[in-house]
């Protein structure tokens, strides 16, 4: 078999962790979109919620498990996406998204989903050979114009889902 129908196989194959970690970070992703547009809609599923923060825990926690000899700056993303989850998780779930906790917890989810997009997209420049060829070490202006779009997409996600997340002023008759 060719090497890259080979690597594809591994990174899919959930029985292995590379794979199990890309299952967690695909459920992650798919779930957070459907979070964060509910955030923007100004309602909540709350098994959707839970399935994306227990995917984006664990994501983030098993990119922990891949062998390395120094600190990463994937696992600085990682620590990063860690704390903003448990701040999140605490907004949301102890806090019941009570007062200010709403729109704290409004920009953790945006924020972790924005973590999680931000690794599929160097992911992709690491491993798509035709964004690879535009971008090898990835600090070439196509990674960094890709990275740049994403980020202010989700700036403005996180400000629609904080407005989203106040109180709605009722008019007085």
């Amino acid at each position: 078999m060719p090497a890259t129908t080979m690597s594809a196989m591994t990174i899919f194959d959930p029985t292995s962790w590379t794979g199990f970690h890309t299952w967690l970070s695909l459920i992650a992703l798919a779930t957070g979109f459907v979070v964060v547009l509910d955030l923007l809609a100004r309602r909540e599923r709350p098994a959707w919620t839970a399935i994306f923060l227990a995917t984006a825990v664990l994501t983030s926690a098993t990119g922990f498990g891949f062998p390395f000899s120094g600190l990463l700056p994937s696992h600085i993303v990682g620590i990063v996406a860690l704390v903003v989850l448990a701040v999140t998780l605490v907004a949301r779930y102890p806090l019941q998204r009570a007062g200010h906790w709403g729109w704290v917890y409004a920009v953790g989810a945006v924020i972790s989903l924005w973590l999680l997009v931000f690794v599929a997209v160097a992911q992709a420049f690491a491993k798509v050979p035709a964004l690879k060829a535009l971008a090898p070490t990835q600090s070439e202006p196509p990674f960094a114009i890709a990275q740049l779009v994403v980020f202010a997409i989700f700036v403005l996600a996180g400000a629609l889902a904080v407005r989203g997340a106040r109180p709605v002023a009722r008019p007085q008759f």
